[in-house]
C-alpha cells in the first residue's frame, strides 16, 4: 500500500488536533467503541452527501486511523488524483472488480496493520443495492468488519462495532443492516437500510 497522510506524523498529530477541534465547534461526537483493530474493513454508510468524506476523514484522524479508502476512478484526476491518494484514496475500475478483492485480500495477508474503507453504496445517489466487495474482502481476508458510520441527525460517527462474517451474506446483512437501521445521513430521504440489499 502506498505512503499515505496518516503515516506522517507531524501532520498526522496536526491534523489529529484540528479535527478534534473542528468536530467540537460543529457539535460532532466520536464513537470510539470498536476503533482499537489492528486488521479489517471499514463499511462507511450512510453516504448520502459530499460532506461525508471530510467528516470521515475527520473522524479518522480524532481515532488514529490509519486508513485507506476506496473510490470510483473518476475521483482521481491528474494532479489532484495525486492529494487523494495521499489521503489514503484507492481508484477504483469497476469494471476489474474481481481483481481488486483478490488484490485487497493479498494486501491483508502481507501486512500485519491494514484497515481499508470500502463504501458499499458505492455513490452518494440513493440506491438499494449495496456492492458486496466489502463482504467478500473481509470473508476471503479472515478479518473482521468494522461497521463505520456518519449520523448526521445526532452528529456522532465513528466505528461502532466489529463483525465477524460467517460467510452467508444472507443471513449476515440481516444483521448489518439492523445495525444501521438507525443512522441518518446528511439527505436522509436517500438511504433507508430496510430497503437494501445486495448484488449477487
Amino acid at each position: 500500500m502506498h505512503f499515505t497522510i496518516f503515516k506522517t506524523p507531524v501532520i498526522n498529530t496536526l491534523m489529529r488536533w484540528i479535527s478534534a477541534v473542528i468536530l467540537r465547534l460543529l457539535g460532532w461526537r466520536v464513537d470510539s467503541a470498536a476503533a482499537d483493530v489492528q486488521k479489517c474493513v471499514l463499511i462507511a454508510a450512510p453516504h448520502t452527501s459530499n460532506w461525508d468524506f471530510p467528516i470521515a476523514l475527520m473522524l479518522c484522524f480524532v481515532l488514529r486511523l490509519d486508513v485507506y479508502w476506496m473510490g470510483k476512478a473518476s475521483l482521481f484526476p491528474p494532479v489532484l488524483g495525486a492529494i487523494m491518494r495521499w489521503l489514503g484514496g484507492i481508484p477504483v475500475d469497476r469494471s476489474q472488480s474481481g481483481n481488486l478483492v483478490q488484490g485487497t485480500i493479498d494486501a491483508f495477508a502481507r501486512s500485519d496493520k491494514l484497515l481499508v474503507i470500502v463504501p458499499p453504496e458505492g455513490t452518494r445517489d440513493k440506491v438499494t443495492r449495496w456492492k458486496t466487495g466489502f463482504y467478500y474482502i473481509a470473508v476471503g481476508a479472515g478479518v473482521p468488519l468494522g461497521l463505520a458510520y456518519v449520523d448526521f441527525k445526532e452528529k456522532i460517527g465513528g466505528v461502532g462495532k466489529l463483525f465477524y462474517p460467517c460467510g452467508n451474506i444472507d443471513e449476515d446483512m440481516i444483521l448489518i443492516k439492523q445495525f444501521y437501521a438507525n443512522f441518518s445521513g446528511k439527505n436522509p430521504q436517500q438511504f433507508d437500510s430496510n430497503n437494501i440489499n445486495v448484488k449477487k
